[in-house]
């Protein structure tokens, strides 16, 4: 399914965008009384509302549409991520129920990868699920997470027909300390289908001391119904320092491995070989290193079971809080961002001790804001180029919104 230029420019009309951006850091709730567990702020009970929300992320062409209704204690929520430059589609579909101790999330999805358009292929994988996220906050920034994922999965790729017709159970155990509205922590602790992808950290929650940390581990298990037996552990340390005149530093910390390898599988030494080597594990389980949320001037899909990488993004303020008097009409908000990167990833750890296995990436982005009639839009825009690894300049543009 591909959308036409005409059906595009007709969805980002008519659809109303809520912010991707985080709002302000709430003040945290008062302690409770001695041992009882103290809970996650609920939300408001003012009656059914509708939440829309879109994402736009270029030259991907991505578009992330999400529609939320609140009732009282259940937030209901369905989603639509669409890709028309290659045809990738999912959709979601989650409730979450805040109780007095703990939240409960209970979701459903189906994800359909192809091709990339220029390989002129209907090759796919395909993956349909359902798991139950229960969290447990111990205060407003420390925070346990249980996730029972079971995922189906399909595949008529030559490479990957050892997929087709295979479950992946797993349980993944995760604690995070940060806000609670981070949505690239939350993926580490949580789903990691549906987030939110950001190209830069400038409006991002972080928690005590502009800190944070976040850890999981994941244990795939062949008991019941499962088909594959792994474990890996994944931890992300983020942390912002205040420079002189209204600029910032972020640097972000993230690193995974495999504790559990299961047996490799046989390949056609004639054949293709797949990206994720000879390793029997679900492909949406390795780790990535290119991507928003990784080294953002990679453009090699590069997978592995030991990873690690680290950012730096140094934000500078054009002006803030104000109508530039240049443009005066638009935009409110403007930042300019140095950013730079490297990170390693295989299938030895011995990637972490050989420096050349590294990759390096260095660019030169925005951050803004700007405002039209009621609604708010955040554009971040970023040149990048990286190093030691196939590939050239690399554009990436993302829009968010909210009214």
């Amino acid at each position: 399914m591909r959308l036409a230029p005409s059906q595009l420019l007709a969805l980002l009309l008519f659809v109303r965008p809520l912010a991707a951006v985080q709002p302000p850091e709430e003040p945290p709730p008062p302690p409770p009384a001695e041992g009882e567990a103290p809970a996650e702020p609920a939300p408001e009970d003012g009656g059914e509302r509708l939440i829309p929300e879109l994402n736009v992320y270029f030259p991907e062409g991505e578009l992330d549409i999400r529609i939320n209704r609140l009732v009282k204690k259940v937030f209901a929520e369905g989603q639509v991520k669409y890709n028309f430059v290659d045809g990738d589609i999912s959709a979601f579909l989650r409730y979450r129920y805040y109780g007095y101790a703990r939240a409960y999330q209970l979701s459903v999805f189906d994800e359909v990868e192809f091709e990339d358009l220029e390989d002129f292929s209907n090759d796919f994988d395909r993956v349909r699920g359902i798991l139950l996220l229960t969290e447990w906050p111990h205060s407003f920034h420390h925070r346990t997470f249980l996730l029972t994922e079971l995922d189906s999965i399909t595949s008529n790729r030559e490479e990957f027909v050892f997929d087709t017709g295979k479950t992946n159970l797993f349980l993944r155990l995760g604690y995070q300390i940060g806000t609670p509205n981070d949505d690239r922590s939350n993926a580490i602790v949580g789903e990691n289908r549906a987030r939110v992808e950001r190209l830069f950290t400038a409006f991002r929650q972080i928690g005590p001391g502009d800190a944070g940390l976040t850890g999981a581990l994941t244990w795939g298990t062949n008991l019941v119904v499962g088909d594959f037996d792994y474990a890996k552990l994944e931890v992300s340390g983020l942390k912002r320092y205040e420079l002189p005149r209204g600029a910032f530093l972020f640097g972000r910390l993230h690193g995974g491995t495999f504790l559990r390898k299961p047996e490799e599988r046989e390949i056609d030494p004639e054949g293709p070989l797949p990206d994720t080597g000879r390793f029997l594990i679900p492909r949406e389980e390795f780790f990535r290193l290119d991507g928003r949320d990784n080294l953002k001037g990679l453009d090699e899909r590069l997978r592995g079971t030991e990873e690690a990488h680290a950012t730096i993004e140094l934000v500078y303020p054009w002006f803030v809080d104000q109508a530039h008097e240049r443009i005066r009409l638009l935009w409110e908000n403007w930042y300019w961002v140095l950013y730079g990167g490297v990170g390693t990833i295989g299938f030895e750890r011995d990637v972490f001790s050989d420096p050349d296995t590294y990759v390096y990436d260095v660019g030169v982005g925005f951050e803004s804001s700007f405002r039209l009639r009621d609604y708010e839009f955040f554009l971040s825009g970023l040149v990048a180029q990286a190093f030691n690894a196939e590939g050239g300049v690399q554009l990436r543009l993302a829009l968010k919104s909210y009214h």
